[in-house]
């Protein structure tokens, strides 16, 4: 079992940051990758950006050069700073965990990003 913990939502305008945090707790050495995704309404759940822990990153085309997803110096940790919002960034955003063999897939709780002027 892994337990995800994020903070760092908000409301911003457009054209402003925000950093997102995820603290992963529990199995964390089976760990894969963890990552983010985030879900507006009405629209399905999409990839936002992934670290693996070999440290190879991955970003949905949408957010590329914006947003830049990182690793704590404890590695049970992952960061989305997020430079430049859009008001289509509006979403739910939820950290992810993949782990062990079968790359189980655990999501927090989720934390809101409205961008609004």
């Amino acid at each position: 079992q892994v337990q995800l913990v994020e903070s760092g939502g908000g409301l911003v305008q457009p054209g402003g940051s925000l950093r997102l945090s995820c603290a992963a707790s529990g199995n964390t050495n089976m760990l894969n990758s963890l990552g983010w995704y985030r879900q507006a309404p009405g629209k399905q759940r999409e990839l936002v950006a992934i670290i693996r822990i070999p440290g190879d990153t991955e970003y949905a085309d949408s957010v590329l050069g914006r947003f830049t997803v990182s690793r704590g110096n404890a590695r049970n940790t992952v960061y989305l700073q997020m430079n430049d919002l859009k008001i289509e960034d509006t979403a739910l955003y939820y950290c992810n965990a993949k782990v062990g063999s079968q790359w189980r897939d655990y999501w927090g709780q989720g934390t809101q990003v409205t961008v609004s002027s």
